[in-house]
């Protein structure tokens, strides 16, 4: 991933977390932006004669990042388990880093928001209610039902939901990711 990629993509889970942590809400005027500045500086990277590509390139690459975080994390909004600044992350980190990337994020950050929930659950006393919850989702869906509309907690934006601060996961996946890639041997040319 190329500097012109990483400090934006930094900076912009950084704050996003940060936002999440304080407020529990990301703000539109951080990832509004963001989303056409990755088309851009994806189109701009393409378009380097040592990538053997074009702007198109870059744009298409945005555009499948884009389109996978929306795939993905819409359906969680629509049954209110997502709010609607982290579909929007997520679609920005999807446009900055394109799909390939996108699915290393998300696996890391499901990593750690696996770790961060049992560490919440156990210092809560709620794994017993957690287990619960998340059998009665299951039933839920696989009855095409929406778990929101019978169990006020399991809907996101109400004060009764337990729940992490998912763009700080989020941010704590993809700098996981930044972290890696200084580990992980990088092919010579």
């Amino acid at each position: 991933m190329p500097p012109l990629i990483e400090f934006p993509l930094a900076l912009l889970v950084v704050i996003a977390g940060i936002c999440d942590i304080r407020t529990r809400r990301i703000p539109n005027w951080l990832v509004l932006p963001a989303i056409p500045l990755a088309f851009a500086l994806n189109a701009i990277l393409f378009a380097q004669p040592e990538y053997h590509a074009s702007a198109w390139a870059g744009l298409l690459h945005s555009a499948k990042g884009f389109g996978l975080a929306a795939l993905i994390y819409m359906p969680l909004y629509v049954l209110r388990g997502m709010g609607a600044g982290d579909v929007k992350l997520s679609m920005a980190l999807g446009a900055l880093v394109g799909p390939m990337t996108w699915w290393a994020i998300l696996v890391l950050s499901t990593v750690v928001g696996l770790v961060l929930a049992l560490v919440m659950m156990a210092l809560h006393k709620r794994f017993r209610k957690t287990l619960s919850n998340t059998a009665y989702i299951i039933w839920e869906m696989m009855h095409l039902r929406a778990p929101h509309l019978r169990s006020e907690e399991l809907d996101v934006s109400s004060p009764k939901s337990f729940r992490l601060p998912h763009g700080a996961v989020i941010a704590l996946g993809t700098l996981a990711l930044l972290g890696l890639k200084v580990f992980l041997p990088t092919s010579a040319g």
